[in-house]
């Protein structure tokens, strides 16, 4: 009895631990690694908002938790969740060679 048991539950454990490892811890990481993208931006950082439009911070609100991005045809306020790249760091970084 005791190992049907273990043969009846043993798969879907199996399958919550996979499940764990393949899908929430990446997506936990992911989170983490956003969230300090945007507690180190700053003013004057290039970025490229996930609506794909480019433009450099002019003003930090966090309280509000909100970014003030200048791009050519004005002022715009998001929120720092929107940012999707800093362009400052990726310019500055030296080229990879194959």
């Amino acid at each position: 009895m005791n190992q049907d048991l273990i043969m009846q539950w043993g798969p879907i454990a199996l399958m919550v631990v996979i499940f764990y490892f393949l899908i929430l811890r990446p997506q936990a990481r992911r989170r983490k690694e956003e969230k300090e993208f945007a507690e180190t931006l700053k003013i004057g950082d290039k970025v490229i908002m996930s609506s794909g439009i480019h433009g450099k911070i002019s003003q930090i609100n966090a309280d509000k938790g909100t970014v003030q991005v200048e791009t050519g045809a004005g002022k715009i306020t998001f929120e720092r969740s929107a940012i999707s790249t800093e362009l400052s760091k990726k310019l500055t970084a030296a080229p990879k060679e194959n």
